[in-house]
């Protein structure tokens, strides 16, 4: 029972420490406070860099043309990178130029708070660099819920998108892709091949906050070896070794929303990465992508999803298609032109009176974001990617609807 501490004796009294060796590395951590200190690190360098030059084509985005002149206060809870890289502070001053009697008070600090303020009625508006979860809507449907006569809710809630995530920033929103190693001759995915590699049987799926038995699926649609996917050779029998993020991060929501039909169910085997402190020299954070790229370049029958900035020379990433189109690359242009497959979103949500107008001062704000000058300041940042315009256009509509 004593052996362990004799040993620790030994090793604390070595020759090589006490004649001045280097202290050992730093341990690695994935304690809550550590990472968030890491991770400040390398968005406090991202936040002013620009990822791009604006290259593309805003003309046929609306000119903002003010309906009438505002005024009041926006309270906006949430995405704080628009915060960090100074966007909110651009399109909040071109707002104004139009409208000087509006004031904004924000509590940007994170995604996490956007729905909270909405359900309190702290917030006006909520910025969020993801797609609302299933429990966002869960509590903002049980706030609003009783309203009615009959039991029913008197609110609704608003989504907006506000801008094309990243093609390859961390912390912006960047798209995910399938990647495989670089030996591998596999170049393209469909969507449905993806859910039978990723996935598992299910009894059906989330739409929002509605269960889908229609989305059910059997296990005759597992993709479980190389062979199924029509490879040939040493490749026809070897099983597919899957690797992605642990089940509480947003990455995991947007793949499970886009490929998993909302059902939560994922292949019994994937291997699940979180984020690690510790490891760089500078202290900023060790991504899980990153853990997971590596993890892949090691095995040559592997499979993984995340995104572009985890690269490496070991793996490649496949093109994907869906609804039986062409298979798509990603790439720049065709993540902010949204043909891509995996892109992801930005949003802004908001809460309104059931069958009754968006608030005024709310839409406006929102119209002046989603015209040409405001993803112009997009597009000057060099982070987010400006929406197309069919994309503004199917955004506007929503601000009219009632």
């Amino acid at each position: 029972m004593r052996l362990p501490a004799l040993l620790a004796i030994v090793v604390i009294a070595s020759p090589a420490v006490a004649q001045g060796t280097p202290d050992p590395a730093p341990p690695t951590t994935r304690d809550a406070d550590a990472l968030s200190k890491a991770r400040a690190i390398g968005t406090k360098t991202r936040k002013v860099q620009k990822f791009y030059e604006p290259q593309f084509d805003l003309s046929g985005l609306p000119e903002y043309r003010p309906s009438a002149p505002m005024k009041g206060t926006l309270r906006q809870w949430g995405n704080n990178y628009i915060k960090d890289s100074g966007l909110s502070d651009v399109w909040e001053a071109g707002f104004r130029k139009h409208h000087p009697e509006v004031r904004f008070e924000n509590n940007l600090y994170s995604s996490a708070v956007g729905f909270p303020g909405l359900i309190a009625n702290v917030a006006d508006l909520a910025p969020m660099g993801r797609q609302a979860l299933w429990d966002e809507l869960k509590g903002f449907e049980r706030e609003g819920a009783g309203g009615g006569d009959d039991g029913s809710s008197t609110t609704e809630i608003v989504e907006i998108i506000m801008a094309t995530g990243s093609y390859n920033v961390r912390g912006w929103t960047y798209a995910l892709g399938a990647f495989v190693h670089k030996d591998n001759p596999l170049n393209a995915l469909s969507i449905e091949q993806l859910d039978g590699i990723f996935g598992a049987p299910r009894d059906g799926g989330w739409d929002g906050l509605t269960w889908r038995t229609d989305w059910a699926r059997g296990p005759e649609k597992n993709i479980r070896t190389w062979g199924q996917l029509g490879l040939k050779g040493e490749w026809a029998d070897k099983p597919i070794t899957v690797y992605g993020y642990n089940a509480k991060y947003h990455f995991q929501d947007e793949i499970d929303k886009k490929v998993l039909r909302g059902s939560s169910k994922w292949n019994e085997n994937m291997h699940a990465f979180s984020n690690v402190a510790g490891l760089k020299p500078d202290g900023s954070l060790t991504a899980g992508g990153e853990l997971i790229t590596n993890a892949l370049a090691g095995d040559k029958y592997g499979i993984a999803y995340t995104g572009i900035p985890f690269a490496n020379p070991s793996v490649k990433m496949v093109a994907l298609s869906q609804n039986g189109g062409q298979p798509v690359p990603m790439t720049l242009k065709t993540v902010q032109d949204r043909t891509y497959p995996l892109i992801r979103d930005v949003y802004y949500y908001l809460k309104k009176q059931r069958g009754k107008p968006i608030d005024p001062l709310k839409r406006e704000f929102l119209r002046y974001v989603l015209s040409r000058e405001g993803q112009a300041a997009v597009q000057a940042d060099g982070k987010y990617l400006p929406l197309t315009a069919q994309a503004a256009r199917e955004q506007l509509a929503k601000l009219d609807a009632i």
